[in-house]
């Protein structure tokens, strides 16, 4: 007969197998059914919340991983899992204190330290000196616990064909996934004889996005359950030359394994918009707009730049067309933004606010994952309120399937720009949809992406230098419907030729940026 204890240990490891497998529904009814067997089970409560946390119901997590700390505040995982509860509604300073307390109790706790770096880049106030020593205090840590490889079975021969190995969790219908599409389909269709592209994928789910990627690939591992060392040397085995991080310091980053330098060249590009303090990783893919000299600082990577854009976004599937600027029929302006709620801080919030109230009669749209719990709705209305924004002139709506995502910009005039933490895939797909984005520009190779990619985009004038100017162009901008129309109707095909789009021209600046990483360091051998 089975034990209590047994029947506890079974449910428990059914659940954690639904999890991985990405089967949420399941993983949910089976810790719920033994939190109801069980209820002071700290192990099954923390799993259930971090579960609703990842399903977008933040308040439910709250609850559950609260529970869980209360039972036992030592449960490290608990404080990190509800600090990122905390950091999707926004709460980042109860999220890096919650980070903290997981640190307190697991002090080689990498994920929280991930978790901390990342949240910390969301707020404001941060300054840049502050985020470079949290990220230099995560490398340390990282690099501690690894055992680094000092030698490589790679011959130093820089005209050689080269194998790229790929690190990522997002081979998916993700931001990183719809970038790479399009990149690696063409690296792999003019670049073939030259380059080698090995995925290691660390999430276990797959979808349309994945099998494009899979197609692009000369190998692919699913490497999700591998520990730090068996990943290091199966990528040292599979001799390497060039590893990409894809991830930095977001959800299922390998960032840890990086220290153990498993091939002799390490980069860093696309999934996050800053260092990551590891010190085995040589070089941060960028370009000159979005990391400009001044912000090297600020970074513990060398900076390899790209001669355009560093990022270049595959065109939707979708075929929604762009249709003529929302204003010219229903009588008012619309202001928009698609980003995730968590770039909304109570700075965007107050600046917004100042926009709404200089262009009467015009709307804000805001469209986020969080906004589908109706008291998040309540918590943005209010804090809208509290700038003397009536709860009629917000429109809030929380996600929806790809293509009704991209038709609700058929409601949006102009998108705004959150600060200090931008939009990358919302402005692409704002502009491939016709709208035009007006951003901040800043100083941070964070803070400057929309001026990268609006300036690639031929759209400078949408760059604001200034809050006060911000505002000034958003009223500005508005009152030219004419204007924004006509602009509407030539972008998207304007813009498919340019940096951000141009797949064939961006793949074989990228393939001349590996190749000179490799050459350097063939020349370090010699």
């Amino acid at each position: 007969m089975t034990t209590g204890t047994d029947s506890a240990t079974s449910l428990f490891a059914a659940a954690a197998r639904h999890f991985q497998a990405g089967r949420m529904a399941d993983a949910e009814a089976g810790f719920r059914k033994l939190i109801e067997a069980s209820p002071d089970n700290v192990d099954a409560l923390n799993n259930l919340g971090m579960i609703l946390g990842v399903q977008d119901r933040h308040r439910e997590a709250v609850e559950f991983l609260q529970r869980a700390i209360e039972l036992n505040p030592a449960q490290s995982s608990a404080h990190s899992n509800l600090g990122m509860v905390f950091q999707a509604l926004g709460r980042f300073d109860e999220a890096i204190a919650s980070y903290r307390r997981a640190l307190q109790t697991k002090p080689d706790f990498t994920a929280a330290w991930s978790n901390l770096v990342y949240a910390s880049s969301f707020v404001s106030r941060t300054s840049a000196a502050n985020l470079l020593e949290e990220a230099k205090r995560y490398g340390e840590l990282a690099g501690r616990l690894a055992r680094p490889f000092a030698a490589w079975p790679n011959t130093p021969v820089p005209e050689r064909r080269l194998r790229i190995g790929l690190v990522s969790g997002d081979f998916r219908q993700h931001p990183v996934g719809n970038f790479l599409v399009n990149v690696l389909s063409a690296l792999a269709s003019t670049a073939s004889d030259r380059i080698e592209l090995i995925a290691y994928s660390i999430f276990p789910g797959s979808d349309a996005v994945t099998e494009r990627i899979r197609a692009c690939c000369r190998e692919w591992h699913g490497v999700g359950g591998f520990p730090d060392a068996s990943l290091a040397h199966r990528i040292h085995d599979d001799r390497i030359d060039i590893l990409l991080d894809l991830s930095g310091h977001t959800a299922h980053n390998r960032l840890p394994m990086f220290a153990w330098k498993p091939a002799p060249v390490q980069a860093t590009w696309l999934g996050y918009l800053g260092t990551t303090g590891v010190a085995a990783i040589d070089y941060l893919i960028a370009d000159a707009l979005t990391l400009p000299p001044s912000a090297e600082a600020g970074v513990t990577e060398k900076i390899w730049r790209l001669p355009e854009s560093y990022v270049c976004f595959t065109p939707p599937d979708a075929g929604v067309p762009v249709m003529p600027l929302p204003a010219l029929s229903n009588g008012h302006l619309t202001f928009g933004s698609f980003n995730n709620l968590s770039k909304m801080n109570d700075d965007v919030v107050a600046l917004w606010a100042k926009i709404l109230i200089a262009v009467p009669d015009s709307r804000l749209f805001l469209k986020a994952g969080q906004l589908g719990e109706s008291s998040i709705r309540e918590d943005v209305a209010a804090r809208f309120a509290a700038h003397g924004i009536a709860g009629e002139r917000l429109i809030l709506k929380g996600l929806v399937a790809r293509e009704d995502h991209l038709a609700q910009h058929h409601r949006v005039d102009i998108a705004l720009d959150p600060f200090p933490y931008p939009g990358i895939t919302t402005t692409v797909e704002n502009l491939w949809m016709g709208v035009p984005v007006l951003t901040l520009a800043g100083e941070s190779f964070l803070s400057r992406q929309g001026s990268g990619l609006l300036t690639h985009a031929g759209l400078p004038e949408w760059i604001a230098s200034d809050r006060e100017d911000y505002v000034a162009r958003a009223v500005a901008k508005s009152g030219d419907l004419d204007g924004l129309n006509r602009l509407r109707q030539g972008l998207r095909q304007g813009i498919a030729s340019s940096p951000i789009f141009d797949a064939p021209r961006f793949a074989r600046q990228f393939e001349v940026a590996l190749r000179g990483m490799w050459t350097k360091w063939c020349e370090q051998r010699i």
